[in-house]
């Protein structure tokens, strides 16, 4: 059965492209229009389609707005479409705080290499989301200071949809009760994710404390001018440091990097003195900028096994490669469950190539990861 869509933007030729773009899918149907946020609220009523496009600046009622009251009124999943720009970036991090799943940059020669890429891209993001399903009673994701310690709600991005079930070696683990510590060491902990990741990261960091003992990679795939924005954002309600990535940074215990947008990001060094290298990547062979494989493939050789590497929800299977290559060192690997995901797709690669030692909840993973390195 074909996505049912309402695309919403002041723009009528943004909304008559977006439709046609959407509609070359046969597998993807726009049902409606909305040209401010307002109607978006009384179309998502009326006509309840799968999922929404949402421009973030519009009269009468902007995006974040409608996206708390549709996300209050009639869960829906939603798509910001956003500028490139520091306040669109801000912006959109609101819309993904009130509820939205993901968000793609308006000027579609932005999304990817050339316009073929970008449509296919559009398209899978909007079938991917348009099939997941949020409860009936969502509760959006509250700002405050860290020393209240604020949750994201990943229960809110549950996927109730029945999917095939790959064949798993590993452990699935739904509660941390009886769960005990390996007793490995580790020198740090890396984190890929993509689509539903700046959720799960904040649900994650947010419960880390202070001293933590360990320097954490953060890959998120996001554009250059969000990277910024969501490091700020983090280290503000984190109780460890946050901050994006810069070259020749030198890691530090309780601190997490983001990897720039549009670059990579690999460690250096052996022994206590690591340093992280931060470039532009100007090769067409790599799709992701930063890519988790490019990551943790650094790290497999600066750490060898003393690293915990985890895998949180996004499309593809970026991580895949890189987590074979930490898993070949003696690395532990683990990945978000299914359940928790927005978009189970690089967790699942992971999990199906058998390099997942556990399989967990993104409620969990917080308490887990203390729990294994030894700190509370």
């Amino acid at each position: 059965m074909a996505v049912k869509v309402l695309v919403v933007d002041d723009s009528s030729f943004f909304r008559r492209r977006v439709s046609e773009i959407l509609e070359q899918d046969s597998d993807i149907k726009v049902i409606g229009f909305a040209v401010n946020g307002r109607e978006a609220v009384e179309k998502t009523a009326e006509l309840r389609p799968d999922m929404i496009t949402m421009d973030v600046e519009m009269p009468v009622l902007d995006g974040i707005s409608a996206v708390k009251e549709i996300m209050s009124s009639n869960p829906t999943p939603i798509l910001m479409f956003s500028s490139l720009t520091r306040d669109g970036a801000t912006a959109t991090l609101d819309a993904l705080d009130a509820g939205a799943m993901d968000f793609l940059p308006k000027k579609f020669e932005d999304i990817a290499r050339n316009n073929e890429d970008a449509i296919k891209l559009l398209q899978a993001k909007v079938k991917e989301i348009g099939r997941r399903r949020v409860p009936r009673t969502f509760k959006p994701i509250t700002q405050a200071k860290p020393q209240s310690m604020p949750l994201a709600t990943p229960s809110s991005l549950r996927n109730t949809a029945t999917l095939k079930q790959p064949d798993r070696s590993f452990q699935r683990t739904n509660s941390n009760a009886s769960v005990h510590a390996s007793g490995k060491k580790y020198q740090l902990v890396a984190i890929g994710t993509s689509t539903g990741g700046p959720v799960a990261l904040q649900t994650i960091l947010t419960q880390l404390p202070a001293n933590f003992p360990h320097p954490i990679l953060l890959i998120q795939h996001m554009p250059a001018a969000f990277t910024p924005a969501f490091a700020s954002r983090l280290n503000g309600l984190c109780q460890i440091k946050v901050k994006e990535a810069q070259q020749g940074d030198r890691l530090q215990q309780g601190t997490a990097y983001l990897a720039p947008g549009g670059q990579q990001m690999m460690v250096e060094g052996r022994g206590s003195s690591k340093t992280l290298r931060v470039f532009e990547d100007n090769s067409e062979r790599i799709t992701y900028k930063p890519s988790v494989d490019v990551t943790f493939a650094s790290v497999a050789k600066a750490c060898q096994g003393d690293v915990l590497a985890i895998v949180l929800t996004g499309m593809g299977a970026d991580g895949r490669d890189g987590a074979r290559m930490l898993k070949q060192t003696g690395a532990t690997i683990w990945a978000q469950d299914e359940k928790s995901c927005v978009v189970y797709g690089m967790p699942q690669a992971v999990a199906s190539a058998g390099l997942a030692s556990e399989s967990l909840a993104l409620d969990d993973i917080a308490l887990r990861i203390k729990k294994e390195i030894g700190c509370g």
